[in-house]
Parts: structure tokens; C-alpha cells; sequence
């Protein structure tokens, strides 16, 4: 039965159907052809799944990555993280990569990152005699820290559809990501001075103060939502409203990038992004009840513990099984699929769920960007006018690096758990 959903999935998606729509069809045509049970217990399913306060933090962040794109946040960002560390070598690779982390921390999208700071970063590399090809590969492989880094509109949904707690797995990503960047910023400082790209900027502490002002209420975004978090002032639901309605402030009476006429445009586009993410969520409640109808997880977990009941093995297997899964599959479609399926497995062998819930998203962020159908690839390509072949072809080092970096918490699961017991959870 699950085989048999899960089939009809993949077959009606690879034809071009829209995935909520072919795992809605996959679902009822399995309801229907293997159970007797009222068709109206899918109907039934999908409203549950929407009416949830925490699936409410899902639009408000798509709302308030948005509204910086159009607000003139990401450009002060990068101004900003152009003045501290533009002089080093590989400078501009360094202002990449700090202005994807800082505006992870606001945006939780990595396509999100991509369609505000990439053209600004690309560009602005280009200039400074980077090749576009290097340029446009570190801006594919820094846009995954925006999955990473909370608040992450992945990891909420992740939590969310594992049962764990929304603001663990938030702080969960926080050390990783920053690990994650600091070594891309080893990589990209050994690659530049290797192949002697880039020009350095002189150092300028006047306008890093200047540019450290103007930046001064982006910066301070993020600085809210982790620490409302952390201290458990907010929920992370709370979180978003509170970073809509700051980040609106500061684009209409700060930064005055946008005016009140283009807000129903900003609304739209949220309400399709948004459409276009929870109807898979919608769709994916049903099939997750069928997998438990038909007792797919207790035989996943009981398949897996015959293998070993070593944590360390499970999670290589699973390591290498989600690579695979991100690297074919919609990352969003896969969570609300695998999750109810792995989950018991992950609770047999004593892996710690939070833990789990974090490496998942890590892991699926990677498969946003490698081919064959990585959405940050595709968005990177349409902004550069690069082929698909090229761009892949000169973010292979990149990808091998991160494979190699995301290993390290298969090795040293405590770089993610053991913060978590600084801050509490």
C-alpha cells in the first residue's frame, strides 16, 4: 500500500505534475483502491494539518523575507559586511558569505537569499576580478545557510511534523551554521590566494562605522528573534509576526525603500509562495496517515534495527539515503513524507530527535543546491545567464567540501547537541 503510494508519487511527479498535486492524487487513488475507509478521512486529514498556530510562522517568515528583498535590508547588509572584512584576501568571498549568514538570520529561505543579496554579490565580485563562474558558486553553495540558520522556515516545518520542540531545533542549527560559514570562509581564503583572485579593499574605519549605522536596524532583526526565542519571551509563531511587522517598519519609515502602494504586491506574492509550500503540507498529512495505516514505519524501523543498533551506522545510512533524497526531491515534500517514516527508527536506536530534526534539514539545504533539481541552482542560473552545466560544473569543489563538512556531524553529533544544553533545552 505504501509502495504502492509512494510509486504513484514519483511517476506523476516526474511526468510534470506539480508535486502537491500528484501526491494528493497518490494519496486518494491508494485510499481508495486498498482500504474501505470514507474517502472523507483525507479531507479530514488536510484540515488538520492546516489548523495548527504553528504552521502559522511559515507565511509570516515568507512575508518578512519579502518585504527585506524589496526593502533595502539585504543592501545594507552587504554594504555593511563589505566594509568589516573586504580587505582581507578573498574579501569579497568573505562579504558573500557574511552577508548569507547574517541575512539567514532574518530571511530563514535559501531561495530567499538568493533573490536579494545574489545579484548584489555576483555583481559586485565580478568587479572586483573574481570569475563569474567562482562568483556565482559561492553564492549557490552560501544561500544553504539560510536553511540553517533561524529562524529557518524548514526546520519549523521539520519540528513541527517530528514532534519536537520548534525553538530547540531553531537554536539546534545556530552552532552548525556558524561552523559551516567559518570553514567556508577557510576554503574561500585558501581557493582565492591559490588562484590569486579578487582585488582587497583598503580598510576604511570611518566607513565601516558609517556603513555599521546605516546597517544598524537590519542587524539588529536578528538579533530579536534569536534572543525572544532563547529566553522563551516568544514562540517562534510570535517570532514571525514580530519580524514582519519590525521589518515593515524599517523598510516604510527607516530605510523608505518601499512605499504603502506596494504592499498588496508584497501580499500576493507571499500568499502564492506560501500557497505553493503548505499545499504540499496539506497533501503530505493524508499520505503520512496512510503510511501509518498500512504500518510503514514500525517495518522501516524494524528493517533498519536488523542492520544495527549502532547510532553512529544508522545515521551514515541515513546520511547517505538523505543526500540522495535532497538531491531528487522537493526538500519541503520530503520532511512531510520521511519524517513519520524515519521517526520511530530514530527513537529505537537512541538518536536524539532534535539532533535528528536538525541533521535532516542540514542535510536536505545541501540538496537545494546540487543538480539535478536544486531550486538555489536553477535561481542562480537565471540570475547569471549561466548555464546549468557551468555553474555545476564550477561548484563541484564547493560540494565535495560541504559533503566532506556535513560528515562531521554524522562523527561529532555533539557540535549540535551540546549547545543545546547551554541554552537550556
Amino acid at each position: 500500500m505504501s509502495l504502492f503510494l509512494l510509486g504513484l508519487f514519483f511517476i506523476l511527479m516526474f511526468i510534470g505534475i506539480p508535486i502537491a498535486a500528484s501526491l494528493g492524487i497518490a494519496v486518494v487513488t491508494t485510499v481508495l483502491l486498498f482500504t474501505d475507509v470514507p474517502i472523507n478521512i483525507v479531507t479530514q486529514s488536510m484540515y488538520s494539518s492546516m489548523n495548527s498556530f504553528l504552521m502559522v510562522a511559515v507565511p509570516l517568515f515568507i512575508l518578512a523575507g519579502i518585504i527585506m528583498e524589496e526593502g533595502g535590508v539585504a543592501d545594507r547588509i552587504f554594504d555593511f559586511s563589505k566594509s568589516m572584512v573586504g580587505w582581507m584576501t578573498g574579501g569579497l568571498g568573505h562579504v558573500n558569505i557574511i552577508a548569507s549568514l547574517i541575512f539567514a538570520g532574518m530571511a530563514g529561505s535559501s531561495v530567499a537569499d538568493i533573490a536579494s543579496t545574489g545579484r548584489i554579490q555576483i555583481n559586485a565580485m565580478v568587479k572586483n576580478k573574481y570569475t563569474l563562474e567562482y562568483a556565482t558558486a559561492l553564492t549557490l553553495i552560501t544561500s544553504m545557510l539560510a536553511t540553517i540558520i533561524p529562524p529557518s522556515i524548514l526546520m519549523i516545518i521539520a519540528a513541527s511534523t517530528a514532534g519536537v520542540s520548534i525553538s530547540a531545533a531553531l537554536v539546534g542549527g545556530l552552532v552548525p551554521g556558524v561552523i559551516i560559514s567559518i570553514l567556508f570562509m577557510v576554503y574561500n581564503h585558501y581557493y582565492c590566494k591559490k588562484h590569486n583572485l579578487g582585488e582587497r579593499i583598503k580598510f576604511d574605519i570611518n566607513d565601516l562605522k558609517v556603513k555599521f549605522i546605516k546597517a544598524m536596524p537590519a542587524l539588529l532583526a536578528p538579533i530579536i528573534l534569536l534572543v525572544g526565542i532563547l529566553i522563551g519571551y516568544f514562540t517562534p509563531t510570535e517570532a514571525a509576526a514580530i519580524a514582519v511587522f519590525y521589518m515593515l517598519f524599517i523598510s516604510l519609515f527607516v530605510y523608505k525603500d518601499i512605499t504603502f502602494r506596494q504592499l498588496p504586491d508584497i501580499f500576493f506574492r507571499t500568499a502564492k509562495l506560501s500557497g505553493t509550500i503548505l499545499f504540499i503540507a496539506v497533501t503530505a498529512k493524508p499520505a503520512s496517515w496512510v503510511f501509518e495505516y498500512d504500518g510503514l514505519p514500525s517495518r522501516v524501523a524494524s528493517f533498519i534495527g536488523n542492520i544495527s543498533d549502532s547510532p553512529f551506522i544508522i545515521m551514515t545510512l541515513l546520511f547517505i539515503f538523505l543526500v540522495i533524497v535532497g538531491m531528487f526531491m522537493d526538500a519541503t515534500a520530503a520532511i512531510f513524507i520521511l519524517v513519520p517514516i524515519i521517526m520511530p527508527t530514530v527513537h529505537a536506536v537512541g538518536i536524539d530527535p532534535v539532533f535528528f530534526v536538525v541533521f535532516l534539514v542540514i542535510l536536505l539545504s545541501f540538496g537545494l543546491i546540487t543538480p539535478p533539481i536544486g531550486i538555489c541552482l536553477y535561481a542562480v542560473c537565471n540570475i547569471t545567464g549561466l548555464k546549468l552545466e557551468r555553474v555545476t560544473k564550477s561548484t563541484m569543489p564547493w560540494i565535495y567540501f560541504t559533503f566532506a563538512i556535513l560528515f562531521v556531524f554524522v562523527l561529532i553529533p555533539e557540535l549540535i547537541t551540546e549547545p543545546l544544553k547551554w541554552f537550556g533545552f
